[in-house]
């Protein structure tokens, strides 16, 4: 597939996604402000009733951070999740179409979720600024402009891994007459496991040393951290050449 062919998919993609813009922010405002209530209510009882000042290595300023960060993020890890795209194409025909385009099908909907992730990022730039004007930095956070560009790219690999894990799920459509029950199996698992629900590290150790052979901790808890300034460079790359082998091995079981 040609650069200029797969910039123009993602632009018909973006526009497509943002064609109904009141309902769009309507949606993301009201999403944002639910989750993080939640976790801010749920994460000040359970420092209030333990007593603790930490918890899994974060103080409760920190814990903040992190689920503003992970929640802004993980719309950008998991993108449209193809919205069934794939399946319905199995289903519906539409596959057919794609066999005789001289393009890949699986760049054409890597392009269409890349295309989808434009707005999400609007709201990564607004929100992430409004919450650093509204509330200080605590101590523990590193937020510098190379810990960002570092999470950048964190976040951009985390979504190529989440790409190529739904794909095989929604191929499943092939021998399945439904396969939307995998992709919310995905979600959940990797919500739990990848550190979206709650930071890897309130894990017991032995979990924690599991999870750390396991590919979902890419997916959130590695990226929010980088951002954070709690992972060092050397670790950063280790792990981002880690989550890109995980990628290319999930990526063969998906081909």
């Amino acid at each position: 597939m040609s650069p200029r062919l797969f910039l123009h998919i993602m632009s018909v993609e973006a526009r497509s996604g943002m064609s109904y813009r009141v309902d769009f922010w309507i949606n993301s405002v009201v999403g944002f402000l639910a989750h993080f209530g939640l976790m801010y209510f749920l994460w000040s009882a359970m420092f209030t009733e333990s007593g603790a000042e930490r918890i899994g290595g974060y103080d409760f300023p920190t814990i903040l951070f992190y689920f503003v960060a992970v929640i802004l993020f993980g719309k950008l890890v998991r993108g449209p999740e193809m919205q069934g795209g794939i399946s319905n194409d199995i289903y519906e025909g539409g596959l057919n179409r794609y066999l005789v385009f001289p393009s890949s099908y699986f760049l054409f909907k890597y392009a269409q979720n890349l295309g989808a992730l434009l707005p999400a990022l609007m709201q990564l730039v607004l929100f992430g600024v409004w919450f650093l004007l509204l509330l200080d930095l605590p101590p523990d956070v590193a937020l510098t402009p190379l810990t960002v560009l570092m999470g950048l790219a964190s976040i951009a690999v985390a979504n190529l891994l989440y790409f190529v894990l739904l794909f095989p799920l929604q191929c499943v459509a092939f021998w399945a007459d439904n396969v939307w029950s995998l992709s919310v199996a995905l979600r959940f698992v990797s919500g739990i496991l990848g550190g979206f629900l709650l930071p890897l590290s309130v894990f017991p150790e032995a979990a924690q040393k599991i999870l750390a052979w396991l590919p979902f901790r890419f997916l959130y808890d590695f990226p929010v951290n980088v951002v954070l300034g709690r992972v060092p460079t050397a670790e950063w790359a280790v792990g981002l050449a880690t989550a890109l082998g995980w990628a290319c091995l999930v990526g063969v079981a998906g081909r």
